[in-house]
């Protein structure tokens, strides 16, 4: 064997030996690289499943609110209980906000006098109750600068009992879905101290307040000089809905049966919005109104007009159906 073989030998077993680590080295990262990606498509199952791929729950829940307290666990005040609300849920493993109405259920939630805070322990205990019964994770996280700015601006009474610090903490939602579409939403945070729940069982609004015929109309202004009305209008709008427009109808028969009535059209609004802007929508809906009456053949010199915006609510503007009763019309005899 001559040098330049004594010398290649090793060079070409070092070139073998280092492709051959190399191989290894790919293999193992490929290896890693498909247990990583099992990881994330395992938890995405949770996070990306949509309305349709959830499965239909069919467990025996119980009466509402479903979930009771964990062990050394108590409300911090009274829950709040409502037969109709409106709230915001992330519905999705990006956190997209979705406003959920029907029977809702609020609390804050602290230890006991003999025992101390558990964070961890709150969080696991209804995750684990959850999906026991079949419910599906919707999302967990922290709100970003958007979504933030979006529940400010639109998510009803903040700050009241049960409500959410998505400012700071993580927020976990899940969904429950149910056989006849009552579906049961759920989300909780919590911090060092204490936690707050939501709970929404999905319902339609259903409209308690009926259309007044022409003779209640007459009858109530007749013994109390004035008559509450409920008129249908787009949201934040002055057009009129055609339910509003069957009411009003009923005020053009009354006004004709009637030729010497004149009337003061007086429009309300909830709180909703600033009082600048709910007095000008309130006298608009009220002029609605008369031009609406003006098109049945009624003088407009027996009307008048003035909006009182969010003025003497009737009642609690806390709740939607509160907010439905304080966005009236009162026709008042002159």
């Amino acid at each position: 064997m001559n040098i330049k073989s004594i010398f290649l030998l090793p060079i070409a077993l070092s070139s073998s030996l280092l492709a051959q680590a190399c191989n290894n080295s790919k293999q193992k990262d490929k290896q890693k690289e498909v247990t990583f990606s099992n990881e994330i498509q395992s938890a995405n199952k949770t996070y990306n499943a949509t309305q349709d791929t959830i499965p239909i729950s069919t467990a025996d829940l119980g009466n509402f609110p479903f979930f009771g307290l964990p062990e050394n666990i108590r409300y911090e005040s009274k829950p709040l209980q409502r037969n109709y609300d409106e709230i915001y849920f992330p519905t999705n493993r990006t956190g997209q906000l979705e406003k959920i109405g029907g029977r809702s259920f609020k609390s804050n939630m602290i230890n006991t006098n003999n025992s101390e805070w558990s964070r961890p322990y709150f969080i696991k205990s209804y995750d684990e109750a959850i999906k026991a019964v079949g419910g599906v994770k919707l999302f967990e996280g922290k709100f970003k600068y958007e979504q933030i700015q979006f529940m400010k601006e639109n998510a009803e009474y903040l700050g009241e009992e049960g409500s959410l610090d998505f400012y700071n903490n993580t927020i976990h939602s899940y969904i429950i879905r149910r056989p006849d579409g009552d579906d049961i939403y759920i989300q909780f945070d919590a911090n060092t101290a204490g936690g707050a729940i939501q709970i929404v069982q999905k319902e339609a609004f259903k409209q308690t307040i009926s259309i007044v015929k022409s003779d209640q109309i007459e009858k109530d202004l007749n013994e109390k000089g004035k008559t509450v009305l409920h008129i249908s209008f787009d949201t934040d709008k002055a057009s009129l809905k055609t339910e509003g427009k069957e009411v009003i109808k009923e005020i053009a028969i009354v006004l004709k049966n009637n030729g010497n009535l004149k009337l003061a059209i007086h429009g309300y609004t909830d709180n909703a919005g600033t009082k600048a802007r709910n007095h000008i929508l309130s006298e608009q809906r009220a002029q609605a109104v008369v031009a609406e009456l003006s098109t049945s053949g009624i003088d407009e010199s027996r009307l008048t007009v003035r909006g009182f915006g969010s003025q003497n609510p009737v009642a609690d503007n806390t709740t939607p159906e509160g907010r439905a009763k304080n966005r009236r019309v009162e026709l008042v005899k002159q």
